[in-house]
């Protein structure tokens, strides 16, 4: 218990403190955001900063910060600490860099800045990632609610011929296809706030029932050896699993779309740095909830056998009962469907700013969003119906993820760069972009679903990656360093 305190307090001081560095360091102003300049009362509306928050949160929340850490609590109680402080130093920083570099440019996503900061050639391959990313993380977020219906709620397996399963996807593509067309404050902005708190409350309970069960329920202290029962290595695989708790690509895409709609710079800090902290709580205490109520990774993995949305259901029905229940069901069911949702509006920003087709017309956003959906439904058949499906789905998912976070991270340090700030400051965000080079090429050259090369060949590129890529940053420092010692003029 004393290392999960230790994890809420670093995020509780540490956040607030690294954080309003980082805002300090960015340097707000107090110049019109796009949310005013570029208004179309569509995705351009300006909202309330306390809304702006809560939406954020549940943006890039949904299934994240809840069945990663269950899976990733399995390496051990590391997790306690690696989360929060990933949190603070990556995830955090990347949600506020990135969605403060979007109102500086208008509201612009992150495929338009990565071609900004990274180049061209960069932008090309990103474009087509970055929409595969956010597709396979709709997918997700369809599956995960829709199967939790079905077996937990209506008890009924999920097979082809099961009339209902067809029923409920179909109902969740059709609330996606609404909330991917309306405009940003109809639907969105009006429910979202409400279902943000419901998130956490429901985290608030789950910690509350195993805090106060009177020792039934123990939280295991820190160990340095690695307690997965298949014995999975920590390296990469932990920092791939417990990614939106701590660090998450994913958020690169929905920080623009909010940066949309913020009435000052000032709130940046507010809204995307501390929505950030707040999913690093919710996946704390579900790290906590999923070893402490099976109480051993083994009989956590064997619990996770009958899939993790199942998981979230037994722990949360078994710790507060029937309203852990209702809890659960919204959690689950409802939340990951307003992060798909959005996951699908954020692609439709994306390949309408990629083809520069305007968004005020609903005739243009059908364009794109039908499209979208279908080969959302498509890659969901494969999740629910091909033997283990949704396990290839997520991993791919948790990949493309970090790997996003990792280029993420690369713009960042590139905007530092470009407007000056270097020298110590662009450490800031070379530091963990090295870090999330490392763990995704290690990842993708070793894992089952990737190259499975050798572990001991993969850390070591991984590891010539992330320093090739840093050399090449610190080369364009020093370049600029001796550039402005010399009283040189930079153009951008």
């Amino acid at each position: 218990m004393i290392t999960f305190l230790i994890g809420l307090a670093i995020l509780g001081f540490g956040g607030f403190a690294y954080g309003l560095f980082i805002e300090r360091f960015f340097g707000v102003s107090n110049r019109r955001p796009p949310a005013v300049t570029k208004r179309d009362g569509v995705d351009y509306v300006p909202m309330a900063s306390w809304r702006n928050g809560l939406i954020h949160l549940l943006n890039i929340a949904g299934t994240g910060p809840i069945l990663g850490p269950i899976q990733g609590i399995l390496f051990g109680p590391l997790a306690f600490i690696t989360i929060p402080v990933g949190c603070i130093l990556a995830g955090a920083v990347q949600d506020y860099m990135v969605g403060m570099i979007s109102v500086r440019n208008d509201g612009e996503q992150i495929q338009s800045l990565v071609k900004r900061y990274l180049g061209k050639r960069v932008a090309v391959f990103f474009g087509i990632f970055v929409c595969l990313a956010v597709l396979l993380f709709g997918v997700t977020c369809v599956y995960t609610p829709g199967d939790i219906f079905i077996r937990a709620v209506m008890h009924q397996d999920a097979v082809l011929s099961n009339q209902w399963l067809w029923v409920v996807y179909g109902v969740i593509f059709t609330y996606y296809l609404i909330a991917t067309l309306l405009p940003i404050d109809k639907l969105i902005g009006k429910l979202y706030p409400v279902f943000g708190v419901l998130l956490i409350v429901m985290a608030v309970a789950v910690i509350g029932g195993i805090l106060l069960s009177g020792g039934k329920y123990t939280v295991p202290e820190i160990t340095l050896a690695n307690l997965h029962p298949s014995g999975t290595p920590i390296w990469p695989y932990m920092f791939i699993t417990v990614a939106c708790g701590a660090v998450s690509g994913f958020h690169a895409t929905q920080s623009p779309m909010i940066a949309k709609c913020i009435t000052s710079e000032k709130v940046g800090r507010k809204v995307f740095y501390g929505a950030m902290i707040s999913e690093s709580v919710i996946a704390l205490v579900w790290a906590a909830a999923g070893v402490a109520f099976y109480g051993a990774t083994q009989l956590l993995n064997e619990a996770l056998a009958s899939g993790a949305s199942h998981v979230v259901y037994e722990i949360s029905t078994g710790v507060l009962g029937t309203f852990g229940g209702f809890l659960a069901i919204m959690g689950v069911v409802i939340c990951p469907i307003t992060s798909g949702d959005t996951a699908f509006r954020s692609a439709r920003l994306i390949l309408a700013e990629t083809f520069r087709l305007g968004q005020k017309k609903i005739r243009n956003r059908l364009i794109i969003t039908i499209p979208l959906l279908v080969a959302g439904g498509l890659l969901t058949w494969f999740a629910v119906f091909y033997d283990n499906g949704f396990q290839i789905v997520w991993r791919y998912f948790s990949w493309s993820n970090q790997t996003l976070a990792m280029i993420a991270l690369w713009v960042s340090t590139a905007y530092l760069l470009r407007e000056g700030k270097y020298r110590f400051g662009s450490l800031l965000t070379a530091f963990p972009a090295s870090f999330m080079t490392a763990v995704s090429v290690t990842y993708i050259l070793d894992a089952p679903e990737g190259f499975r090369c050798n572990q001991t060949a993969s850390c070591i590129v991984g590891l010539i990656a992330a320093t090739v890529l840093f050399g090449i940053y610190l080369a364009f420092l020093i370049r600029r360093e001796k550039l402005r010692s010399a009283g040189t003029c930079i153009e951008k």
